[in-house]
């Protein structure tokens, strides 16, 4: 499941400067930043036909991980979409049941 990173937008606000590396990305300090910038580092050389294949899985998984820490980030900052879960209200619980 992908989200959408499309939101409305203020008519003062401008958008955001994204680092063209991961160099630039790491010099800015912002850990979302640099893991945005490794993501579509690691994506582009999966992507391309020279990607050796012995790389193939170790690139995956890393990539699968990075996903997951932006998406941390993202929850944290109250960005991300956590479907229903978040809506649900507990039960109480009845210990009587067991």
């Amino acid at each position: 499941m992908t989200r959408s990173q499309l939101r409305a937008v203020a008519a003062d606000e401008k958008p955001k400067p994204r680092p063209r590396s991961v160099l630039d990305a790491a010099e800015s300090g912002d850990r979302r930043e640099l893991l945005v910038a490794l993501r579509r580092r690691i994506a582009k050389t999966l992507n391309s036909e020279e990607c050796p294949p012995r790389d193939l899985a170790s690139l995956s998984r890393r990539l699968m991980e990075i996903e997951s820490e932006i998406n941390a980030i993202d929850a944290e900052a109250g960005e991300g979409n956590m479907g229903d879960a978040v809506d649900t209200p507990d039960e109480q619980f009845n210990g009587q049941a067991l």
